[in-house]
């Protein structure tokens, strides 16, 4: 199933992909949230789409898609867990995972604007596979951690690289400004990726390939990731994990290169849709 919410911004409605068109399924009555993950909503919904596959009806297309997973409790991603981005990023292969949050107010739908941060000159993108975790996770043992994943999706982890590698600290500053976390179109449920460590994944700026890379190049896995994050935090249904981006960020470049206002980012995963960010400027409502 391929899970999608449409609407005005903080005001979305539950829907589905069904034959790649997209239909309205606010009928269900619940948001795509922590509840709805830890009650088996994935197949209660299921059921409901079956049940009224004849009557739900077509979006206008048009109409506006959210991230397809409300607002979660955490946004967890791992950093420099590919070996050539690592390599760009002049960083050592790291021996654990690295981990930063993203702050949830950052999270923003597939299509909607990348806004540049006030005092930003090196915002950058990131393309990676997000997983979203259906069932509470502690302590889990990593050969029994895909039984915890409800879906995957695509993001864009966007970052300020000055703010988050030259104002001291942590990486967080330079990864949760306001719409840093573009996730969607859709939540595609597991049984829709036959293996989460093969997929391809593109970005482009103005047309322009800047990343193309594969899922079989990730350092660490995602049964590891899931079980060593539970080792130290318990992680919520609904919850989102990015697993890390390949090479060929602006950062990397040289010399550098980042995004200004008029740019236009697109990027893809197999099986999981593709999604484009018009860039604009910080802009006091």
């Amino acid at each position: 199933m391929k899970l999608i919410r449409h609407g005005e911004l903080n005001k979305e409605k539950p829907g589905v992909i069904i034959d790649e068109v997209s239909y309205d399924a606010s009928a269900f009555g619940e948001d795509f949230n922590e509840a709805f993950f830890e009650t088996d909503g994935i197949a209660r919904f299921a059921k409901f789409v079956e049940e009224n596959r004849g009557s739900l009806t077509p979006l206008p297309e048009g109409t506006r898609l959210g991230s397809p997973v409300a607002r979660p409790s955490k946004i967890l991603c791992i950093g420099l867990n590919y070996a050539d981005h690592a390599k760009e990023s002049n960083a050592a292969l790291p021996q654990e995972p690295v981990l930063f949050m993203k702050s949830t107010t950052s999270l923003a739908g597939p299509f909607d604007d990348i806004v540049i941060p006030r005092n930003s000159t090196k915002t950058d993108w990131e393309v990676e596979l997000a997983l979203v975790i259906g069932k509470k996770a502690s302590y889990v043992d990593e050969s029994e951690a895909m039984d915890y994943v409800a879906g995957y999706c695509l993001h864009n982890d966007v970052s300020e690289r000055e703010f988050q590698l030259e104002r001291s600290g942590t990486w967080d500053k330079g990864k949760g400004c306001d719409t840093f976390a573009p996730i969607g179109p859709f939540l595609a449920t597991t049984d829709e990726i036959a293996d989460p460590d093969r997929l391809r994944l593109w970005l482009k700026v103005n047309g322009q390939t800047m990343q193309d890379g594969s899922t079989e190049d990730l350092i660490f896995k995602i049964p590891f990731l899931i079980s060593y994050l539970s080792q130290f935090m318990t992680l919520l249904p609904g919850d989102v994990i990015s697993t890390g981006t390949p090479k060929g960020v602006g950062l990397g470049m040289n010399p550098p290169v980042y995004l200004k206002p008029g740019d236009v980012v697109e990027l893809g995963i197999d099986g999981l849709g593709s999604a484009r960010q018009n860039v604009k400027a910080y802009a006091k409502n």
